[in-house]
């Protein structure tokens, strides 16, 4: 099932079941307490970012290739950050560059999103899929120079301004991608490809990753999980190149769709 979740024109936030001609059913209940389709028509006015987590775990350097093009060992375990919930954004809404907190170095970064179905706990890799509701892409919106050099040598400043995690344009459910790890993933600036390559290439799969992020730790129902990107991202480009004002990215990944967002200039004094 593709679920949306969009404002409505009574102003409520709902979500719907996309149906194959195109339109859109409403859900009854929720999305993690259990939910039916019902027959009454979607009056959407917006569409928004499929779920609104509870929090957003990222996954960095997890692509063979992405190390590659760094020159640097694979990673032993998964190496974890986070962005801060109010980084979400909504398919086709505009990234801001940063003007108040200034940065000339902000890059894409397409990935492949895991949503947690139901609260879980020391997960095993064997029955890790059984606690995922769903996927969804992400654009894990890095700007490079508070992430490497001015952000006190966290990670956490550079990739959680607002609008640094746009998502969508739906959340597909399990069983309609059955494995996570045999997905073409693309993205484009404005029509030049920068990232193609396969989730095969993730070096630690999604069932390795719910396992080691589940371990002596509770995953909330809600939870976010970003599980990195691949190689071609702007910073290591040669010679680098970095977003503007009036580009527009798109993150492609197979069985999903296309999550599509502008960018332009923080206003300042917003």
């Amino acid at each position: 099932m593709r679920i949306v979740r969009y404002l409505a024109q009574d102003g409520n936030i709902r979500h719907a079941a996309e149906q194959k001609n195109g339109t859109c059913l409403d859900l009854l209940g929720d999305l993690f307490h259990g939910f039916e389709v019902t027959d009454r028509e979607a009056k959407m006015v917006k569409l928004l970012a499929p779920v609104e987590p509870r929090v957003i775990l990222c996954i960095g350097l997890n692509y063979r290739g992405h190390a590659k093009e760094q020159s640097v060992q694979l990673p032993e375990r998964p190496m974890l950050f986070i962005k801060a919930p109010n980084s979400l954004s909504n398919p086709g809404d505009p990234i801001a560059i940063p003007t108040h907190l200034p940065s000339t170095e902000v890059d894409y970064e397409g990935e492949l999103a895991v949503v947690i179905a139901r609260d879980c706990k020391n997960v095993s890799k064997a029955n890790a899929l059984d606690f995922v509701l769903g996927y969804t892409i992400a654009n894990d919106v890095s700007a490079r120079d508070w992430q490497k050099r001015l952000g006190g040598g966290q990670f956490c400043r550079g990739k959680s301004f607002d609008t640094f995690a746009p998502m969508g344009p739906a959340l597909v459910t399990k069983d309609e991608i059955p494995n996570p790890g045999e997905l073409h993933l693309q993205t484009r600036v404005n029509g030049e490809k920068r990232q193609d390559t396969s989730t095969s290439d993730l070096i630690f799969d999604v069932p390795t990753l719910i396992e080691f992020l589940s371990g002596s730790t509770t995953l909330l129902a809600g939870s976010v999980i970003l599980t990195g990107t691949p190689s071609g991202v702007g910073t290591y480009l040669n010679p680098p190149k970095y977003l503007k004002a009036g580009d527009v990215i798109e993150v492609e990944i197979e069985k999903i769709g296309v999550l599509s967002n502008p960018v332009m200039v923080e206003d300042k004094y917003a």
